[in-house]
């Protein structure tokens, strides 16, 4: 069987099913596990990802009311790759390959594809989605036994989460308050993660202020963040790592933001494990709780 990944997450979900030998081609975004570097690529951005973040959401606005693609994707090449398998997804239409793209390159291959669209805004939906790629790779078993892992993994952070008593003796114990946490996934407009990043904080034992469990990431002023008042700021930036949303923190002067990040501030490498929906978000909910609770 041969596999075309059209998506990071989806990459991961195929490595973790034991199954990268079938991968025969990835997007230019898919680096882990490392081993995929090597593949082929079948999709390139039309945009400078090294521009600041500003000017990059300016651009993909731009490109969402012209209604164009910023991602590239050399059909000719996913032509000769001939895959039986082609995993999409129907997220984001414009920072991925979207829905009407991707008929639109199937219909152009001779050999008609087993298409597979992921459409997880949850965690239960990202398990649906394993779920969903191991039955397009007839690896229903391991798909079961993944998500078996995934959701024990779950229970056992949850449980060594769960606020501490305030010392009064079992008969008075109350439950210590969990942390206020507000999670950033883009600086400049700021943007609060939604999606599955609130459930993540949940299980990690934090409340998310912010963040709606399922709902859309939601753009807010620094004003309006700052007067939530969080515990702590978890900077985790869509598509970037630590060092370059440390950087892109660095540019921000608005007086309300500068209030803001004068509370706790940590970071979190958003491209690895909060912007994609994948097996590794259990990962990030496990770092989540040690940066709460240290």
């Amino acid at each position: 069987m041969r596999v075309i990944s059209l998506l990071p997450a989806a990459t991961e979900i195929v490595a973790a099913l034991g199954a990268l030998g079938r991968l025969v081609g990835v997007t230019h975004e898919c680096d882990y596990p490392p081993e995929v570097r090597a593949l082929p690529r079948v999709t390139r951005s039309r945009l400078d990802t090294d521009l600041p973040s500003g000017e990059i959401d300016r651009a993909l606005a731009a490109a969402k009311r012209e209604g164009a693609a910023t991602v590239e994707v050399d059909v000719e090449l996913v032509g000769r790759l001939r895959p039986d398998v082609i995993i999409g997804q129907a997220i984001c239409d414009v920072c991925a390959v979207g829905q009407e793209q991707l008929a639109g390159i199937v219909a152009s291959l001779r050999l008609t594809p087993w298409v597979v669209t992921l459409h997880a805004h949850t965690l239960g939906e990202v398990l649906v989605d394993v779920r969903k790629v191991g039955e397009a790779m007839e690896l229903r078993d391991e798909a079961d036994e993944l998500i078996a892992g995934l959701a024990y993994r779950v229970r056992r952070i949850r449980e060594a989460a769960l606020p501490r008593s305030n010392g009064l003796g079992a008969q008075h114990a109350a439950p210590l308050p969990r942390p206020r946490v507000l999670v950033l996934e883009w600086l400049d407009p700021p943007y609060v993660a939604g999606h599955w990043v609130p459930e993540l904080i949940e299980i990690a034992g934090g409340e998310d202020i912010g963040g709606v469990a399922g709902g859309r990431s939601v753009k807010r002023s620094w004003r309006e963040l700052s007067a939530l008042v969080p515990d702590l700021v978890v900077v985790a930036l869509c598509g970037f790592d630590v060092e370059r949303a440390r950087r892109e923190l660095a540019l921000i002067t608005d007086r309300d933001a500068r209030t803001l990040f004068d509370r706790r501030v940590e970071f979190l490498d958003g491209n690895a494990y909060t912007s994609r929906p994948g097996p590794r978000l259990v990962e990030a909910a496990s770092i989540l709780a040690r940066l709460m609770h240290g």
